[in-house]
This record gives structure tokens, sequence and C-alpha cells, in this order.
């Protein structure tokens, strides 16, 4: 017997004219964001990390696993020696992982493998990718497209955070094993992103650079008649 059981979707049309405000508002709000190195060590209401966390969590997942796990540390101890192990990881990276191009790539960016922000930001939050769910029984169930699911979370997260007014970073040291050591997660949780968070240093810089226009990201298909005529 199937367990599908659908429920009636609660969804207002709005008027287009709102539509379009609200999608100017957005664009603006969203369009201020940029990624901070620089933070702040003033306190954060724990309640904000908990509330960007849940609505990260309203994000698709393949056949809705919601194959994400947010470790949220903010013990200095602990953030020190997720600090120094992912400094150690990046210094191997900049030396010799990284070919020339990729450090090419960065210059503009002003990176390097000293990471003072680890220990800087009044929390940091680890977004692990669970590769497959075990219940209490010891029992193993696969998860579905988790990298994908897991990114949308990620970017849900990132944007709530942003509306908000907290800042933060999507922080990568590869590899990230360290993480899961450290943390003491079990052996299905793959580590995906490591998020500072906090609110900006007060005389914080960051990269004088420009997002690519619209016109460069959006391919348009011609309507079959307009290709036609």
């Amino acid at each position: 017997m199937s367990r599908y059981k659908p429920i009636r979707l609660d969804h207002q049309r709005l008027d287009p004219a709102q539509m379009e405000q609200i999608s100017i508002q957005l664009l603006e709000q969203l369009g201020s964001r940029r990624s901070v190195r620089s933070f702040s060590d003033d306190p954060v209401p724990l309640v904000l990390i908990d509330r960007a966390i849940e609505i990260a969590s309203t994000a698709p997942s393949g056949a809705h696993r919601q194959p994400w796990k947010f470790v949220v540390v903010d013990d200095p101890q602990l953030k020190l020696k997720i600090r120094q192990a992912a400094e150690k990881e990046e210094q191997r990276s900049y030396s010799s992982r990284m070919p020339q191009e990729w450090l090419d790539a960065l210059e503009p960016l002003g990176t390097d493998a000293v990471k003072p922000y680890l220990v800087e930001a009044p929390y940091l939050v680890v977004l692990f990718a669970e590769t497959h769910q075990i219940d209490e029984s010891g029992s193993k169930s696969r998860n579905y497209y988790v990298s994908e699911s897991v990114g949308i979370a990620a970017g849900m997260f990132v944007a709530a955070l942003h509306l908000m007014g907290l800042a933060t970073l999507t922080h990568t040291p590869s590899p990230m094993g360290f993480l899961r050591e450290i943390l003491q997660r079990p052996a299905n949780e793959r580590p995906y992103l490591l998020f500072p968070v906090g609110y900006p240093a007060e005389r914080c810089e960051v990269p004088d650079i420009a997002r690519k226009p619209l016109d460069q990201v959006r391919i348009r298909n011609l309507d079959s008649r307009e290709a036609d005529s």
C-alpha cells in the first residue's frame, strides 16, 4: 500500500506588481552580500544561528532525506583546534597542492593560508553531508542527490544570515577530514563547508570585485515562434 498522502498546498498568488517590488528588494538586499574574512568578536544571539539553520533546512532534498547536519561551535579551544588544523592543510595547498593557475585566480581576492577568522568569529558552523542514514537498530538506508541537496541548503543558510544582518564566509580547507575527527562526527557524515558567522569587524574590508551582469549568466532560449521568424 502506498504511503503517499498529499496535502493541499498553502499558496497565495501575489499581484504581479507586488512580486516585482519584492524581487527588486531581494536583489538590493542580497546584492550587498559579501564574503567576510574579518569579524567582530561581539556576541551573537544563538537563536539567530538556530533560526538560520531552520531556514536552510526548508531546502528541497532528494527523496526528502534532508541529508545535512549543522554543527555549531562556540568553544574557544575547539575553534583554535579547527584553525590550527585548517591552516596546516591550507599551508600545504598554497605551497604545493594548488597549481599556479589557481593561485593566480585567488590573487585578486587577497587570500592566503592564515585564517584568523576561525577564532575571531563568535561561531563556526560546520555543515556535514550525510551519505546515508542509520536508524536505531543500526540499519543503513541510502540518501539521494546528497551534494545537490546540501549545496542548496548551504545557499539558503548564507542568504538567511545576510538578511538577518550577519556575515559569513564559505570556507573549504581541503582535505577537510580533520573536521569530522575534531567534532567527533560519525563516519556517514562528510564535511562539506565551514562557515565562520558573526558581525563584520568595524573596519572590515573586502575585495574590490564586481559580479557578472545578468546577460552573462542568463541564457534565454527563443520562443519557437521567434526562432522561426
